[in-house]
């Protein structure tokens, strides 16, 4: 299966970034193989960020998302899309990975406000 994880670089040691509109990085990694793409995101300094993070991952056939926060826009086009969003650590995309099998990360339901990634707003 194929899991998005916004991400602070570019392997599989890097730190999973808690925004994920502003992430500098995608990785799209096959939860079986630990084969991975890093994808930059090109939409993270424009308005709209957050649409164009859930575009890119859903472009990729990603089933699942790991992440720290989503906006209102980009939860509804994940939602749409029929992607799993999951809030992951503070820890490497690996072991955000494998808590993700276990199936210990929180699920995300809600949005936190507009502009969260930017210092604006508190989580719903």
């Amino acid at each position: 299966m194929k899991i998005a994880v916004s991400a602070s670089g570019k392997t599989l040691e890097s730190i999973m970034d808690q925004r994920f509109g502003r992430a500098a990085f995608f990785l799209i990694v096959d939860s079986e193989t630990m084969e991975f793409e890093a994808i930059d995101n090109q939409g993270a300094s424009s308005g709209g960020a957050g649409v164009a993070g859930a575009q890119i991952v859903s472009e990729h056939g990603t089933l699942a998302l790991i992440t720290g926060n989503v906006g209102p826009n980009a939860l509804e086009v994940l939602n749409a899309a029929g992607i799993s969003i999951c809030r992951g650590k503070a820890t490497s995309i690996r072991e955000n990975i494998e808590e993700y099998k276990r199936g210990t990360l929180e699920k995300i339901d809600t949005a936190v406000a507009s502009h969260f990634g930017m210092g604006a707003g508190s989580p719903k």
